[in-house]
């Protein structure tokens, strides 16, 4: 081997640096005589040059050190700092708690609305608990319209009590996995979105998803929120992205210009789609009508054949990294985006 080539021919600068932590080995002295082997006086001086090189290597380290050390410290106080709030929110969530939600005051209302504010109920089945006299104001039988105070009244339900004064509401944020029914019980005793959450009186989810359809679910025990979120009227976003087989790029553009379904007609806010190789397509979706069995009808429409149907955004939540079947409390920036899009009046 030639003096200054490393294994294989190869320069000795060009070998392969090592691992992070790891001292590299000492490279032999320049400037030698014969065959490689170094004279007296050039190794004196190649241990000088050496001793030199290594103390101001020791001071540039020692000075990075002390740099990269106070960045890091400085880092992870602001991380913290950022951090903090949502891991606070999150972790109230775990175990399918969800987290809590404060409630605007609110004085005298008609009795469907207290019990959907209480989450008993939807609006709309507050409506006909109260028109089939399963509702009770004081012992007396309620009729459509009363208005009652929920700080004085007693309001029962099937003879259960309702607490119409509430001062907080729960939210559960559900990654609804493929196989679980959205629905409370199911005649034939498959699982449902209620078995992957804790029992929290009052609690009702936020927009169906089908039976194979998974993603982001909302739960909450405020019933108004409920029903305002799934309002047609509202026209509250929804995202899902499908993995489809068939043309996805000429439905992409047929998608924009609208298409006709037995209810009407649909055009989304947002369509694309991107291959995936294997002749298959992500075909990404954004609705905000909230029909039946929508997307898979819309894609039935376009020729798309659907493999899977993920909703990846309902509103201002976003499914994110949540394992399907776990589930999270809101974060900041989404409970702040809710209190716009949930008026107090």
């Amino acid at each position: 081997m030639r003096p200054g080539q490393g294994p294989r021919g190869g320069s000795a600068k060009s070998r392969t640096a090592a691992p992070r932590g790891v001292k590299p080995p000492e490279r032999a002295p320049k400037g030698g005589s014969g065959r490689g082997v170094p004279s007296a006086s050039s190794s004196k001086a190649s241990a000088a040059a050496a001793s030199a090189r290594a103390s101001g290597k020791k001071s540039i380290t020692k000075t990075a050190a002390g740099k990269s050390a106070a960045v890091a410290v400085a880092a992870a106080k602001t991380a913290t700092k950022k951090s903090a709030p949502r891991r606070q929110e999150i972790d109230r969530g775990a175990g399918g708690a969800g987290g809590t939600v404060k409630a605007a005051p609110e004085g005298p209302m008609r009795v469907q609305r207290a019990l959907a504010r209480a989450g008993m109920t939807s609006r709309r089945e507050a409506d006909r608990a109260v028109a089939d006299g399963r509702v009770q104001v004081n012992g007396a039988v309620a009729t459509i319209g009363q208005v009652i105070d929920p700080e004085r009244d007693v309001i029962t339900l099937d003879g259960d009590s309702v607490s119409a004064n509430v001062s907080t509401h729960r939210w559960i944020v559900l990654n609804k996995p493929a196989a679980v029914m959205t629905t409370r019980k199911d005649p034939e005793g498959r699982q449902t979105v209620f078995d992957l959450v804790h029992k929290v009186p009052g609690l009702v989810y936020v927009g169906r998803l089908d039976y194979m359809t998974e993603g982001v679910l909302l739960l909450t025990t405020d019933g108004r929120a409920a029903h305002l979120l799934t309002h047609p009227s509202n026209e509250i976003e929804r995202t899902y992205l499908a993995t489809v087989r068939g043309d996805a790029a000429t439905a992409v553009r047929e998608a924009r210009r609208g298409v006709q379904l037995d209810d009407g007609f649909v055009v989304p806010r947002e369509v694309t789609a991107q291959p995936m190789g294997n002749r298959r397509w992500a075909f990404e979706i954004t609705i905000a009508e909230g029909k039946t069995h929508e997307v898979r009808r819309l894609c039935d429409a376009l020729g798309l054949q659907v493999e899977r149907l993920v909703r990846t955004r309902f509103g201002p939540v976003r499914l994110g990294d949540l394992a399907p079947g776990e589930t999270r409390a809101l974060n900041a920036s989404e409970r702040s985006v809710l209190d716009t899009l949930l008026p107090s009046s």
